[in-house]
């Protein structure tokens, strides 16, 4: 959760890198291990941490290698939405996501009360982060923390976890040996860092712990409780498949562009499924460009790149979460071929020369990407879908 990484529960798939959280504080890194170690010790005694619980919540951390491998590894969200939502959204994650609605089936009734979540936003997260709660990683937590601590590439993200598994510890909610996730430390059914347990974790089933590894309840209601404070909207759609006329100024499309849903059914676009939500501001999204599926992205939509930064990724959830709440299989359409990581890595090279920023060179078409490739598509006079093709690779 609020990475850009590894998906657990399809771990032989994909590979993802660390999006940047916000930087807290300039914090030390790399040198001897057991040093580093021993500074965090004083650091948390300093904290307010008694010594004695200190000693024993650091002394299995050891460095993990594997940890570091898997944070260097290279992502594959080069390949099209629509084969990737194939690829996530099979015939049996979708009887086994209503089969789940139907079991707890009193706890979503809770969480729709309480937080204004809808059940198939919460199943699509279970679904994809740990397979309803069957893949949650195993790498020992405290490891991946400390070791990705000690990493000097994003030191910043992963010290205050590191403290915050402490206090879990404290509460006896964390095992330094035995609890186990993702490599970047999130643990349990939908993922949570150690912070997010602190700040919205929820005991749902009345034991007195937050159990996010083995109790349905206690997950499913923190990731609730973490979805409201990020911001979602109860009761307001947040994704909806619509059919775009081809005299659209696809130019507008895009999550850099909001009207009123209303301005976008007056020209000419139509939803797919249910009514459009007239008065609230809404994007056109269009995946893989103007021939490809079409979709309105209503506020909603946005607070999913607060759980995960890929576009991809996020589009693929939201999409599987209408889904689940009875929407029909998208229009693929007949999208233009699009780039092969090489190319899309040429085409990044080739705009950030021309000064657009585009991040890192990674093959991977972000909203970076897309937002520079709309606008040079723009300024040569081509459509202005944010696809890019290999027609504007050569035009370049």
């Amino acid at each position: 959760m609020r990475f850009l990484r590894i998906i657990p529960a399809l771990a032989p798939l994909v590979a993802l890198s660390l999006t940047a959280l916000p930087v807290e504080a300039e914090t030390s890194c790399g040198g001897s291990f057991s040093e580093f170690v021993q500074a965090m010790k004083s650091e948390a005694v300093s904290k307010g941490h008694a010594p004695a619980t200190v000693d024993r919540f650091f002394a299995s951390a050891r460095q993990d290698n594997a940890v570091l491998k898997a944070d260097r590894a290279q992502g594959v969200f080069q390949k099209p939405f629509t084969e990737f939502a194939q690829r996530l959204i099979s015939s049996g994650r979708l009887n086994t996501g209503r089969s789940k609605a139907k079991q707890f089936d009193t706890i979503f009734d809770r969480i729709e009360t309480q937080y204004g979540i809808n059940r198939g936003v919460l199943l699509a997260f279970w679904a994809f982060e740990t397979d309803y709660g069957g893949f949650q990683g195993n790498f020992n937590t405290l490891n991946a923390l400390v070791t990705l601590s000690h990493d000097c590439r994003r030191p910043q993200l992963f010290r205050p976890q590191v403290f915050a598994a402490l206090e879990l510890f404290e509460k006896g909610d964390f095992s330094p040996t035995k609890t186990t996730g993702a490599w970047a430390g999130e643990i349990g059914m939908v993922q949570m860092l150690p912070r997010d347990i602190i700040e919205n974790g929820v005991d749902g089933d009345g034991d007195g712990h937050v159990n996010l590894k083995s109790s349905a309840p206690d997950a499913l209601l923190s990731g609730g409780k973490m979805l409201s404070h990020l911001g979602w909207r109860a009761g307001e759609p947040w994704l909806q498949e619509i059919a775009v006329p081809e005299t659209l100024d696809w130019s507008q499309t895009g999550l850099r562009t909001q009207k009123p849903a209303r301005e976008w059914a007056a020209l000419g676009v139509k939803p797919r499924h249910g009514k459009i939500a007239g008065d609230l501001p809404a994007s056109i999204l269009l995946p893989e460009g103007r021939k490809g599926p079409a979709f309105l992205a209503y506020p909603n939509f946005r607070v999913y790149f607060e759980w995960n930064q890929s576009y991809t990724y996020v589009l693929t959830a939201a999409y599987f979460a209408t889904r689940l709440e009875g929407a029909p299989v998208m229009t693929h359409g007949t999208p233009e071929n699009g780039l092969t990581g090489s190319q899309m890595k040429q085409l990044q090279s080739k705009l950030a020369k021309r000064g657009y920023d585009v991040g890192k060179i990674d093959g991977i078409l972000g909203s970076g990407t897309r937002a520079a490739v709309q606008d040079v598509q723009h300024k040569l006079g081509l459509p202005a879908d944010a696809w890019p093709t290999l027609a504007l690779l050569n035009r370049l």
